[in-house]
């Protein structure tokens, strides 16, 4: 199965979970993969090396929504004010006005998307294998 059908074949299934028991599986499901993702970024983010002040413990989970009103989701963000500086990079001004370059950013919110994927995969083939094997589907 290739992963398109594979992603497709996961969203019916996602959809099928939420309409089960008003998504109570689905969404523990979501919290705990929001949980596995979080770990990952502060893995990453601690490869800065940097003391950034509560940079680290600035990762959090958020709440299960509806995302475009169809398919359930979830944040895992950072909600520290220079996070999205270290990640993506940011000019260096000086005290003037003047630029002097661009630092470029460490990406750790992409490396360590990359090395979730593929946990998450397996993952969710356990998530359906459990909900089939519990509700006889």
């Amino acid at each position: 199965m290739a992963r398109n059908e594979f992603d497709e074949f996961e969203k019916d299934l996602l959809k099928m979970a939420s309409e089960f028991e008003k998504g109570k599986y689905a969404k523990q499901f979501l919290r705990k993969e929001a949980a596995k993702l979080n770990k990952e970024n502060k893995k990453q983010g601690k490869v800065i090396g940097k003391k950034t002040g509560n940079f680290i413990k600035g990762f959090k989970k958020g709440k299960t929504y509806k995302y475009q009103g169809k398919d359930l989701s979830i944040r895992a963000y950072n909600s520290s004010p220079h996070a999205h500086l270290l990640d993506k990079g940011h000019r260096i001004v000086g005290r003037d006005g003047s630029e002097h370059g661009f630092k470029e950013g460490y990406h750790f919110m992409d490396k360590a998307k990359e090395a979730f994927e593929d946990g998450h995969y397996d993952s969710m083939q356990d998530f359906i294998d459990d909900m089939l094997k519990k509700h006889g589907m």
